[in-house]
């Protein structure tokens, strides 16, 4: 199994920025995606970004391209999600998850393809 503990996230002001930290613990030599998803209330939750973890090009949503980064130092089975420029739309929970499915040894963005989950992130963006 594969355990995921998030850290960051808060409330800031619209222009401010954001860290989301999530670490991998258990049986990460068996993911090959990372990925960032957040769901607003009375939303769906949606893709933010996603990240091969053999390296690879990330991938994001078009609402947050340019914003927002995603990273990872496998040294430490830990992915990060820098969010700038933050806007109060960005106001959800944010989730991330990890997968094994590569396509073409890219990410996707569907949540379907990810199996494990950390519990989760407050981010409130005010304006």
């Amino acid at each position: 199994q594969v355990q995921l503990v998030e850290s960051g996230g808060g409330s800031v002001q619209a222009g401010g920025s954001l860290r989301l930290s999530c670490a991998g613990y258990g049986y990460t030599y068996i993911i090959n995606c990372m990925g960032w998803f957040r769901q607003a209330p009375g939303k769906e939750r949606e893709g933010v970004a996603t990240i091969p973890t053999g390296g690879g090009s990330p991938l994001y949503a078009d609402s947050v391209k340019g914003r927002f980064t995603i990273s990872q130092d496998n040294a430490k089975n830990t992915v990060y999600l820098q969010m700038n420029n933050l806007k109060p739309e960005d106001t959800a929970m944010y989730y991330c998850a990890a997968g094994t499915l590569l396509y073409g040894g890219r990410c996707q963005r569907e949540e379907g393809d990810f199996a494990y989950w950390g519990q989760g992130n407050q981010v409130t963006v005010s304006s």
